[in-house]
Order: C-alpha cells, then structure tokens, then sequence
C-alpha cells in the first residue's frame, strides 16, 4: 500500500490531541524523533512494518521491543504498535513531521532554512530569526542553517511560503532586471 500524506496527518492529529490531553506534547516530541531516525537508518526494518504477509501481532511485538529498547514513553509505544498493527508502517516516516508541524503551531514557532555564503555568528543567527519573528507576527523562528558555497554574500531564507532573499546574487539579479527593463 502507497503510504499517503493524508493519512500521516490524520495519525498526526490524533497522537497530538492526546499528547496534549494527557501533557506529553514535548516529551513525544523527542520520543517520535528518535523512532523516525531509527526507521530512516534501517531499510530492513522499515521492510518488515510494510510487508503485508507479517502476521500484524507479530508487527505489535516487534515494535514494543523496538520501544522498550528506544526507551520512549507508553504512549510513543502503544502509537507505534497500533500504527504497525494497522498495516500503516509505512506512513511513520510521514506521521513523524506532521506531528511535529502541529507541535510548532501550538507553540507559536515556525521552522525555516537560512542559505549563506559564510556561518552566521550566534549572535546574527539570533539577530536574523528575531527579525523573522517579529515580521511573521511574533511567531517563534527556528532556523536551519545551511553554508552555500554558490552564493556570493548576503542569505537567503525560506520559511513557510515566505522567501527572503537578501544575497548579493539576488541584487545583482535584480539590478540586471532593471537595467534590461530600463
């Protein structure tokens, strides 16, 4: 079965609403985090989860030893054993993120990618993600940073459908579009 992005989200929403329910929005944060990276290290698990001929209690034990092992919480432990049970192994790779999308709205924050020639210091780092902040409405930002070598200043950031291109490159594109526009 195609894993389906709809699907994700829907597993998403309802883990989230019970985290939240019973306090452990962070906590599973960091629980779902680690079982994502376990599942994107290891093909042959992932394979396993997803093969429709595993009898689904055999899928049940499988992921409580993987949780008892991970060390993560009742709840990440019994999501993941009814999500395999399910039939919906595949989807965990999906679920993972829309999860954590949700837990970033509740929190206020939003996530983005700052491209530059050179490592931003501490402090610009900070400095760029408060103005992001205040210009996306006091949100929150949490930036990835990324160094490009192909840019020749300056940053260029994505977050959400915002684009922000503040690179020397960008300028120059700008400037060769007024000039030929005239």
């Amino acid at each position: 079965m195609k894993a389906s992005p709809g699907v994700g989200r829907s597993y998403a929403k309802a883990l989230f609403e019970l985290a939240r329910e019973r306090d452990q929005v962070d906590d599973l944060a960091g629980d779902l985090g680690a079982i994502g990276e376990l599942f994107a290290r290891e093909a042959e698990l992932r394979a396993f989860f997803t093969r429709p001929w595993i009898a689904s209690s055999a899928k049940r034990a499988a992921a409580a030893e993987i949780a008892t092992r991970l060390e993560v919480s009742t709840l990440a432990r019994d999501f993941l054993a009814l999500v395999v049970a399910q039939g919906r192994g595949d989807h965990l790779e999906m679920i993972a993120p829309a999860y954590h999308a949700r837990h970033d709205e509740a929190a206020g924050r939003v996530r983005g990618r700052v491209r530059t020639a050179v490592p931003l210091s501490k402090g610009e780092h900070a400095a760029l993600a408060g103005r992001l902040g205040r210009a996306l409405g006091g949100k929150s930002v949490v930036l990835e940073e990324v160094a490009d070598r192909e840019l020749l200043g300056g940053f260029v950031v994505e977050v959400g459908g915002l684009l922000v291109d503040g690179s020397l490159d960008g300028q120059l594109a700008r400037l060769r579009h007024r000039l030929v526009i005239g």
